[in-house]
């Protein structure tokens, strides 16, 4: 078997879009003449596409980044690069750009769902011929198709957001690690790269939402309208949080929130800033619409018992007023709720 056979089918026998991403780079980087690839996220910062490094080869190793992304000192403005901004705005397939004698550049947007997020930038030493580019366009698309069923896979059908099975599987992995074991730069080992670590202020946190009085709707006008009102609660959710965010629907009317690596402050002002979206969006037929939500540090305790608590943070503010954000430990701190003691699997109250 070829090495680029070789390749494709480790490539397409990975579950995950990170381990993904490594194989279809460490593939193109073996092709000869290659100085340099990477994944790049396309983000929104300030009205204006940015780009900024994901995922490179340095020293022999993989780092994935995960910085956040508004802070990130490599981050680009997309107007530097005319040539990828042009391809994008025409929503092209590829773009080219000599940097210098010696050094030409290629950009492989990957469109998902009619929309952009990231990029693979291959920069080689001379120009990209014909034959060269039908190999790397064939392998481009096989990565591309690929990520298309994995992303088909872990998406809710009506919203578009990531589904419950994504979450457990993601969440999984990531409860109860500190900012800086799941968010920084990672190697394929597991080990920190150390120039990337957040702030000790900073946390990760979970959030659940519930949409207020919702069976009303449904009841009085009808599901279609029902199904609407999940749509844009969906779209809002996804202008409210940041693009290295996790949104997911749990299915009915309710949603979960990961709000990646940011302070405490910050987790009240930006879930308070979705809640008065929606209460202010004008629903059609339907009128106004409120949420509730619940959330919690995940930087302790096993999944369950931090969606657990969430999720008492969440009906507290429903039996309590509604339309309101609460925070778990101030409800503890305040005598409103009590914490439940965990005893392996059982929980004493």
């Amino acid at each position: 078997m070829s090495p680029i056979l070789q390749n494709l089918v480790e490539m397409t026998g990975h579950r995950d879009h990170l381990r993904l991403e490594v194989s279809v780079l460490s593939t193109l980087q073996e092709l000869a003449g290659i100085l340099d690839v990477r994944a790049l996220e396309v983000f929104s910062c300030d009205g204006a596409l940015h780009v900024r490094p994901r995922t490179w080869l340095e020293n022999g190793r993989w780092l994935t980044g995960a910085m956040e992304a508004v802070h990130d000192p490599h981050r680009t403005p997309l107007s530097e690069l005319p040539e990828l901004q042009e391809c994008i705005a025409r929503h092209g397939d590829s773009a080219k750009s000599m940097l210098s004698k010696g050094r030409y550049r290629l950009w492989l947007p990957v469109w998902m769902q009619d929309k952009v997020t990231s990029c693979l930038e291959i920069t080689q030493s001379r120009p990209f011929s014909a034959q060269k580019l039908s190999v790397i366009t064939g392998i481009f698309q096989v990565y591309q198709n690929y990520q298309s069923l994995l992303d088909y896979s872990e998406r809710d059908a009506l919203t578009g957001l990531l589904n419950r099975k994504t979450f457990d599987e993601q969440f999984a992995r990531q409860a109860g690690s500190a900012p800086s074991e799941t968010l920084p730069r990672l190697r394929p080992d597991g080990s920190i790269d150390p120039r990337a670590l957040p702030t000790a202020s900073t946390q990760h946190w979970l959030a659940v939402v519930d949409i207020d009085h919702f069976k009303l709707v449904n009841d009085r006008f009808g599901h279609l309208y029902g199904d609407e009102v999940l749509i844009l609660v969906a779209n809002i959710l996804r202008n409210s949080f940041r693009s290295h965010d996790r949104i997911f629907r749990f299915g009915g009317e309710e949603f979960v929130v990961l709000l990646r690596s940011t302070t405490l402050e910050t987790a009240h002002r930006v879930f308070n800033r979705f809640r008065t979206a929606v209460e202010s969006y004008p629903f059609p037929q339907v009128g106004q619409i409120t949420v509730s939500l619940g959330f919690v540090s995940t930087d302790t305790g096993a999944p369950v018992e931090i969606l657990g608590k969430a999720d008492q943070a969440l009906y507290f503010a429903k039996e309590n007023g509604r339309n309101r954000v609460c925070y778990y430990d101030d409800l503890i701190s305040s005598g409103d709720l009590t914490a439940k003691i965990s005893n392996d699997e059982v929980e004493l109250f």
